[in-house]
């Protein structure tokens, strides 16, 4: 049975491809494709009836933010999901630092559903979105 929401719980976190992109240039193709990634779990995707490659709404508490998901290239993480560090993960994470001076890039609740129609924002369009700039 198909479902149209999975509730998942959110890491974030450094990929070779976010840091080859950031090297590119963080207004390159490269880091675009690297950090609008999400990455799932195979059976989880199954669940949305979704392909990877297909475009999903993340949300959480903090924001949503639409992105490419894609079967996690490791194996196997049931009821995970997991963004490279980027402006697509800044959005739905919480700022709070709780006087540490670092977010909680880690353990963020979170709801997947397949989102097909709608497009990625640009970094330009997502930080125009958040910030008004």
């Amino acid at each position: 049975m198909v479902q149209q929401k999975l509730r998942v719980t959110l890491l974030t976190g450094r990929t070779i491809e976010q840091g080859v992109g950031k090297e590119q240039g963080k207004s390159s193709q490269e880091y675009f494709e690297a950090c609008s990634t999400v990455y799932m779990d195979e059976e989880d995707m199954k669940k949305l009836g979704i392909k990877s490659n297909t475009n999903v709404l993340v949300t959480t508490p903090h924001g949503s933010v639409v992105l490419k998901a894609v079967k996690h290239p490791r194996g196997s993480m049931p009821g995970i999901i997991y963004i490279p560090y980027g402006p697509w993960a800044n959005a739905i994470v919480n700022d709070s630092t709780t006087s540490i001076g670092m977010p909680s890039f880690k353990g963020t609740p979170a709801e997947v559903e397949p989102a097909p129609d709608k497009p990625i924002l640009s970094m330009e369009e997502l930080l125009k979105n958040l910030y008004g700039k």
